[in-house]
């Protein structure tokens, strides 16, 4: 994994948060740990701040927590797969048409 080689300070954290949640997930739900895709990942909290007249506006607090999503790669078909949300859009924009 490129995590193992990079020379930053966090990256040996989630390195080991990723191992973990790969073995959690392969004992607890029976799934093969190569077949595991990070789906999402993000330390940031979403939140509204009121503003004047009505209107608010989205704050992205940092926070100390990392959460980590998993998908198994193997029980959706390739041409499925996306790991991106943009060519999801994209693909159910296009299949509305």
């Amino acid at each position: 994994m490129i995590l193992e080689l990079m020379p930053y300070r966090a990256c040996y954290p989630i390195f080991k948060l990723v191992y973990s949640t790969a073995a959690n997930t392969s004992h607890n739900m029976g799934f093969n740990e190569a077949s595991l895709v990070i789906s999402k990942a993000g330390t940031t909290m979403k939140k509204l701040k009121p503003r004047a007249r009505g209107w608010s506006y989205a704050i992205k607090r940092p926070t100390c927590r990392i959460r980590i999503v998993l998908k198994d790669k193997s029980l959706y078909e390739e041409e499925d797969f996306f790991c991106l949300e943009k060519f999801e859009w994209i693909k159910r924009r296009s299949t509305q048409i």
